[in-house]
């Protein structure tokens, strides 16, 4: 294991990046529970790889939520539900992943869902350069429906303690109240996460794990590249 700055890490990752040798774009997944720091690892990790002159294509699995009607069908509250109901993956490899994979044509679109209006959106159709990267953040990414669709796999770990301390700041405007945070954390995003450890083992399948308690300091492993 490693440690060190924030932008020691950010060059290791985009080190890892750009030792991938594909003739298509480079599909990168950045894994992790809600609230462990992925988000704002793949900006920063975008903002490394434009300024190394690669195009990078910026996608979150949040744009492939099924309507609430479809996810929440099992209670809000569910774990199982958060886990298989949540997201279109047919969608998401049919307008994204696959068309960037191997015999793709790149024509690829972001987006299936508008979270704000919880209905279906229409994203225009654009062709991907043979070198860009797609950096995708999002949860429960190295499940077996996704597994073999990245061309190199990131989990951000952190202890479920602390994402749910973060998510108290973070996500209290849109749920109302750190209590609702706090019940749906507890009732629905860690039992998911707990249910993806079990039958998944995404860190068993990960290129490269941020060990992201402290996002300042952090901590990382990875394969041989």
């Amino acid at each position: 294991m490693d440690s060190g700055t924030r932008d020691e890490l950010l060059g290791r990752l985009a080190e890892a990046v750009g030792s991938v040798t594909t003739a298509h774009p480079t599909r990168v997944a950045i894994d992790g529970p809600p609230a462990a720091g992925k988000t704002t690892l793949a900006d920063e990790l975008a903002v490394v790889l434009r300024a190394h002159g690669r195009e990078v294509i910026r996608a979150s699995i949040e744009d492939y939520l099924f309507p609430q009607s479809q996810r929440y069908r099992r209670g809000v509250y569910s774990g199982e539900g958060c886990y298989n109901d949540s997201f279109d993956y047919d969608a998401l490899h049919r307008i994204l992943l696959d068309p960037l994979g191997p015999g793709g044509n790149r024509r690829f679109q972001l987006a299936v869902y508008d979270r704000r209006t919880d209905t279906t959106t229409f994203q225009p159709v654009t062709t991907a350069p043979a070198d860009a990267v797609l950096v995708f953040e999002g949860v429960f990414l190295l499940r077996s429906e996704l597994i073999e669709r990245w061309d190199l796999r990131i989990f951000v770990s952190a202890a479920f303690e602390e994402t749910l301390d973060r998510a108290r700041t973070r996500d209290r405007a849109m749920y109302g109240s750190v209590v609702e945070v706090e019940r749906r954390f507890r009732n629905r995003y860690i039992p998911a996460q707990q249910l993806y450890f079990e039958t998944a083992r995404p860190t068993h399948h990960a290129d490269i794990i941020v060990y992201n308690n402290k996002p300042q300091q952090p901590a990382w492993a990875a394969r041989t590249f």
